[in-house]
């Protein structure tokens, strides 16, 4: 009989989520322009068939700019994946992302949580211990401002979620980072409900192992 492996003793290799309906997401180490495209056909398939043809390619072109911008934002933080909203909600676009990025290995602090935090996210404004199917971390909340040299021009709510990964040796850690421009104001009730479907997202957060 093959030798049962316990995974709960190795390291993950990935993980999986469940995405609130309507995202999808960008892979962004390989497959990034194939899921563009897939991602703007759709969308075009949804559009009303009278739509000029010529009003029909701006839009795709322009929908390929933006995501394949967005997509190269997101790499030059680290960025492994994005998701994303693709399909509108009473006729809005959600103004709303959140990305997985690279594991970060933390400088020799020891095991002290507060130590931790600080050498990853030295910026950190409001931060809990979570834990996340087995893994100790942090939650983080706060505000991203404008940053002209990224082309970003908005101040933007900012939720974190700083996972160590199980049983890697030395310790690395996993971000997935929520971000959203809601409303135009970090502090509106539409930035809250956006950050609470996040933190509903994160629920379902499981490592999966090869």
């Amino acid at each position: 009989m093959p030798e049962t492996i316990d995974t709960k003793a190795t390291t993950p290799t990935g993980y999986t989520l469940v995405p609130p309906p309507g995202w999808d997401m960008i892979p962004l180490r390989e497959g990034t322009n194939e899921a563009i495209k897939r991602i703007v056909d759709n969308s075009v398939d949804e559009l009303p068939d009278d739509i000029p043809r010529d009003d029909l390619t701006r839009a795709r072109m322009e929908l390929i700019k933006r995501l394949k911008r967005v997509a190269r934002q997101a790499r030059e933080t680290r960025a492994m994946d994005l998701h994303l909203p693709v399909e509108r909600v009473d006729g809005m676009a959600l103004p709303a992302s959140f990305i997985v990025s690279e594991p970060l290995t933390a400088p020799a602090v020891g095991l002290d949580s507060g130590l931790v935090l600080s050498s990853l996210r030295p910026d950190a404004s409001q931060s809990e211990e979570v834990t996340i199917d087995g893994a100790a971390g942090f939650r983080v909340d706060g505000v991203a401002q404008p940053d002209a040299d990224r082309d970003i021009e908005f101040a933007s709510r900012r939720v974190e979620y700083i996972l160590q990964i199980p049983n890697s040796a030395p310790p690395k850690w996993l971000t997935v980072s929520f971000s959203t421009i809601a409303d135009g104001r970090p502090d509106s009730e539409l930035s809250d409900i956006l950050a609470d479907l996040f933190d509903a997202v994160m629920t379902t957060f499981r490592w999966s192992h090869a």
